[in-house]
């Protein structure tokens, strides 16, 4: 069995009409150190699908199934650990935090749990060394590029060596140069951690440096092959 397994994932939003349709009966499957890209134009439902099986939103029906567990069974508070502990984020809009500096914006996940252990910090320190901001770990997210910020993003979502990294959009607001740079750094560091990756794109350039390629398709994902 896959180490990720969506199942016939649903997703309806209530209107004052019929249920607005956004995802109908997505299934794919992921392993171990397996990369997936899905392509699709803006407001195709790709956001709404990496926010279920990030556990961020919850099906209308199939499941979603990560190392065997069905996480939407979990109650709130052991939801919210299963996603800190086993899942990792990079989004769009790398949501650093401005007052922190770049090794505190790393350790955020931790700090949700407490103080982080010795251990962790210097995780963190290791991984900024390896996304190329070592000179920068003290530096603020405004004395930072943008594709400086985005590297600080990647580094966190992969603190807590999640099973699964999810990341929504990563090179969307980047430069062609700055985001074939975060792409490969992506991948890099995907295989070097062993992790599984999906990422959402409108992106052919950072689609095709993926193993496997999707498209959402008026709600519904199909095979994607790019020359």
């Amino acid at each position: 069995m896959a180490d990720l397994v969506i199942d016939n994932v649903i997703k309806e939003f209530p209107t004052r009409n019929e249920p607005l349709v956004v995802l109908k009966n997505v299934s794919a499957e992921l392993s171990a150190g397996e990369n997936l890209a899905i392509l699709g134009p803006s407001g195709c439902g790709k956001s709404t699908l990496l926010h279920i099986v990030g556990t961020l939103d919850s099906p209308t029906s199939g499941q979603v199934i990560l190392n065997g567990q069905n996480p939407f069974t979990l109650p709130e508070p052991a939801l919210a650990k299963f996603r800190n502990q086993n899942i990792g984020f990079i989004f769009q809009d790398h949501h650093l935090l401005p007052q922190l500096s770049v090794l505190e914006n790393v350790l955020i996940p931790a700090v949700a749990t407490g103080k982080p252990a010795a251990a962790v910090i210097e995780r963190a320190r290791d991984l900024i060394e390896r996304v190329g901001l070592a000179n920068r770990i003290d530096h603020r997210p405004a004395e930072l590029s943008g594709g400086e910020r985005q590297r600080v993003g990647v580094a966190r979502a992969l603190l807590h060596k999640p099973q699964l990294l999810l990341a929504d959009e990563p090179t969307g607001n980047l430069d062609r140069t700055n985001a074939a740079s975060v792409g490969r750094l992506l991948l890099e560091l995907q295989e070097r951690e062993g992790t599984m990756m999906l990422v959402v794109t409108h992106s052919i350039e950072l689609a095709n440096l993926f193993q496997r390629r999707l498209e959402l398709d008026v709600g519904e994902l199909k095979e994607r092959k790019i020359d």
